[in-house]
């Protein structure tokens, strides 16, 4: 697979992710249900921690894409849905940290939604890999 970064502005790369992406030469698509705060016993952790909730959720991503034989370079699409976009633009630094420790800027939209599906929980995160 082969990524080719298409950034016509220098703030979002700084941000850590890019404003688009080609990608060529790809075999396998894996699409990412959306990966929040959840036990593996299906229970909500980390209630009112918005904090605790995106490192638990991307540690939620990175295992759904371990289980398909990928890693989070392997993203090139990521959704992050958020019941309080303010609350969490302080913690985004552990997010960014994570993806650029794997060397990837995917492609990124945030959205601030009135709740996600399970009460209580504050971020969630969707995402497409290749490979």
């Amino acid at each position: 697979m082969e990524r080719t970064a298409v950034n016509p502005v220098a703030w979002s790369h700084e941000m850590g992710f890019n404003q688009g992406e080609v990608v060529s030469g790809e075999t396998r698509t894996l699409y990412i249900s959306g990966q929040t705060a959840m036990s593996k016993e299906g229970r909500p952790e980390h209630d009112g921690d918005i904090a605790a909730q995106l490192r638990l959720a991307v540690d939620n991503l990175e295992a759904v894409l371990a289980e398909a034989g990928m890693a989070l370079a392997n993203l090139v699409r990521l959704n992050v849905y958020t019941t309080d976009v303010d609350a969490l633009f302080p913690h985004y630094g552990t997010l960014a940290g994570r993806l650029g420790a794997a060397g990837v800027a995917p492609t990124t939209t945030m959205l601030g939604v009135t709740r996600l599906a399970i009460p209580g929980q504050m971020v969630e995160l969707e995402g497409t890999a290749v490979a």
